[in-house]
């Protein structure tokens, strides 16, 4: 079993009982949202900035993510590419925009975490959730994985 297998079958097992699938599937991505938004928005290093005015935790964040993707499958890190640059652009409209991004954000990721809990009500508690928080980047490429399964698309 390769590392990509490993890690989604670790995932499907810990998500074989949710209480609301349809609820935690819209979740996965507002806590994935919300937590990058976060990221992007503290404070970096003078270096950071001479680098690149892009370059900041939450982007730092997504280009690990995506490599860490490449490194346990080419298929989910090309599927997930879309998600990641939707995500940064979303974060550069928001950083642009009159909206509070911080709050923004903020407000994502706890609205995400609640679409968790009632997404698994009575299925684990808030050690699931926890759990969730901390396999945050592997739930879009477990949503993404049902999907390819769906479509006979290998990864």
């Amino acid at each position: 079993m390769n590392e990509a297998d490993s890690w989604l079958l670790r995932y499907e097992q810990n998500h074989a009982d949710l209480a609301n699938p349809v609820v935690y599937w819209a979740s996965v991505p507002l806590v994935v949202v919300g937590t990058v938004g976060i990221l992007w928005y503290l404070p970096v290093p003078a270096e950071f900035y001479e680098i690149s005015p892009l370059l900041n935790w939450g982007s730092a964040f997504l280009m690990a993510a995506t490599i860490y993707y490449f490194i346990i499958s080419v298929s989910i890190a090309i599927g997930m590419l879309p998600f990641m640059l939707g995500l940064a652009s979303l974060q550069i409209w928001l950083t642009e925009s009159g909206f509070p991004a911080l709050g923004v954000s903020v407000g994502l990721l706890v609205s995400g975490s609640v679409g968790l809990a009632l997404g698994r009500r009575g299925a684990g508690g808030i050690k699931a959730i926890l759990q969730d928080l901390q396999l945050m980047m592997i739930g879009p490429a477990w949503l993404l994985s049902v999907l390819y399964r769906r479509f006979g698309i290998p990864f």
